[in-house]
């Protein structure tokens, strides 16, 4: 049976930090789809289409990576993708 996992986030922007999220995911799960959320009540830097592009472009070499956005709940999301997994990085309190 194939693992998926789907990281959920703004990714505004995408940092390192989540692409060794991404890469270490994907040596665990057969498959990882990270879900860019949309959120206008944070004030993005980015459009979620530019932000879809930037994750594109930084995981293009990577088997198994699929790059997503949704507009709902992140539990609804995930059930919709036929997921039981969700990833979450650490952030230390002063981030």
């Amino acid at each position: 049976m194939k693992t998926r996992a789907v990281y959920p986030g703004t990714f505004d922007p995408v940092t390192y930090g989540h692409i060794d999220l991404i890469k270490r995911a994907r040596k665990i799960f057969d498959e990882v789809i990270v879900a860019v959320a949309h959120n206008p009540g944070k004030g993005p830097l980015f459009s979620v289409e530019e932000r879809v592009q930037f994750l594109k472009q930084a995981t293009r070499s990577m088997r198994g990576v699929v790059v997503d956005h949704f507009d709902s709940l992140v539990v609804d999301y995930v059930r919709r993708k036929q997921s039981r997994i969700m990833l979450r990085g650490l952030r230390m309190l002063s981030d």
